[in-house]
């Protein structure tokens, strides 16, 4: 387990030293959900997963890293489209098995299909309707 040091205790905390977590990483196959949350609005922008070495690039290089299940390999949040995640706070939960991360978003899109959010459609009844537009074109910023 990755154990992180939050930050120094402060007069009004209840222990003394550094305030310490060791994340749980043993509910999700080694890895962690990773909530994250545009640092101004609040708007919920996607959901990842992180294991250990994820987490700790994130914590230490600020810009967001995860891990691909269906590549199986880290990826850092923009590096194919330039709409790269700067870190600005991270939560843990109180469990200490999901990660919330309030990021900057570069390019103003999150979503690979081009969305400011991965949750750019709602359920209205018997319908999904889609709350945006696409902020690029899929097909011309990953050119596969």
């Amino acid at each position: 387990m990755y154990a992180l040091f939050l930050r120094p205790m402060r007069a009004n905390d209840t222990c003394e030293g550094d305030v310490m977590v060791e994340l749980d990483y043993t509910k999700f196959d080694g890895l962690l959900p990773a909530v994250v949350q545009d640092w101004e609005s609040g708007d919920v922008l996607m959901v990842a997963f992180m294991n250990e070495e994820a987490f700790k690039l994130t914590v230490e290089t600020k810009k967001a890293t995860y891990f691909s299940r269906s590549r199986g390999k880290l990826w850092v949040k923009g590096e194919s489209s330039g709409n790269e995640q700067l870190v600005k706070e991270i939560r843990i939960d109180c469990d200490a098995d999901t990660v919330l991360l309030k990021v900057v978003q570069k390019g103003g899109a999150a979503c690979h299909l081009g969305y400011k959010s991965c949750f750019f459609r709602k359920v209205d009844g018997e319908d999904l309707v889609v709350t945006g537009e696409p902020l690029f074109d899929p097909d011309e910023v990953y050119k596969k």
